[in-house]
């Protein structure tokens, strides 16, 4: 079996069921290395249960999860030389500074070449000589993304990494992601936003109420899916020409006394539409990330059942 084939990560008919429905039942998907999974569902969906039994945190009620073939739990401080985790929710000691955090981090994970860490550090910006307390969440972000990679892990599993982030960082992230991916890193990557899963993974599996109901490779989110914007026009000029000429999407909300819409679109259409723009006048327009939320309500809406993206 080659490399690319083997399997990092497996999680085998996963159970555990906290009661009221809430867990995690009969999950199961293989990540094999050099591939970014991405793992996509709402908040509660199930992603970070997962993501505590793959690293032995948690025991199941049944099924298994296995790293390099390993139990994490049995096999933990094995295992953990090799996984960079970065968790979605970032706790760091309130009496350190960034650099004594990263120093105590480095000495346990046994780093002698500390070249990459400085790269990293410049990379997202991070200050060292803030204390923790009183770092922006985005600083902590910023912190825990550097201590996740310092040691660069053949696997990397990411809960909700980009929360916080602003776009810029968020951007930077990504792109490191891809890069990670290139040198036949393991990836898990978890979400709920469509499009930074749709620009890192190779496979993509939604998980809704503890199960997963869909798994695809990524080339099935092709240019036909759909891109929502927000528009605020100059004048009421603008909005109605706009309005007039706009013939290839959906106006899904419009407003006269705010001069502004919503408007959805497929992606092969994006040119289309900013031509079409360009001779308005518009104060603001933003892409309205799609959520995972969103996706599914218009498929219960339609009476249908879910088949992937």
């Amino acid at each position: 079996m080659s490399l690319e084939n083997q399997s990092s990560i497996e999680v085998i008919n996963l159970v555990k069921d906290y009661g009221e429905g809430r867990g995690v039942f009969d999950v199961s998907f293989k990540i094999n290395s050099g591939e970014c999974f991405g793992f996509l569902g709402p908040n509660g969906a199930g992603k970070s249960t997962t993501i505590r039994h793959i690293l032995g945190f948690c025991k199941p009620d049944s099924g298994r999860c296995l790293i390099n073939g390993k139990d994490p739990i049995k096999y933990h401080d094995e295992i953990f030389e090799k996984v960079g985790y970065l968790p979605g929710e970032i706790s760091l000691p309130n009496s350190f500074t960034g650099k004594e955090f990263l120093k105590m981090q480095s000495d346990l994970k046994k780093i002698k070449n500390k070249e990459y860490l400085e790269k990293l550090i410049k990379r997202f910006d991070v200050d060292i000589n803030l204390n923790c307390k009183e770092m922006s969440l985005g600083m902590k972000r910023r912190l825990a993304i550097v201590n996740c990679f310092m040691n660069d892990p053949d696997i990397l599993i990411l809960d909700e990494p980009t929360s916080g982030l602003d776009l810029s960082m968020q951007q930077e992230f990504i792109k490191l992601i891809v890069e990670e991916r290139e040198k036949n890193k393991t990836i898990l990557f978890s979400s709920h936003i469509f499009s930074e899963i749709k620009d890192t993974s190779n496979r993509i599996a939604i998980i809704k109420d503890g199960k997963i109901i869909s798994e695809f490779p990524k080339e099935e989110y092709n240019e036909k899916s759909s891109v929502k914007y927000f528009i605020k026009f100059k004048n009421l000029t603008s909005f109605n020409s706009f309005t007039k000429r706009f013939n290839f999407g959906e106006i899904e909300k419009s407003d006269k006394e705010s001069l502004s819409m919503d408007v959805k679109l497929t992606h092969d259409l994006t040119e289309k539409f900013l031509k079409l723009l360009t001779p308005n006048k518009v104060i603001y327009i933003k892409e309205i990330k799609k959520t995972l939320e969103e996706k599914f309500l218009s498929y219960y809406k339609e009476d249908k059942s879910y088949q992937g993206v």
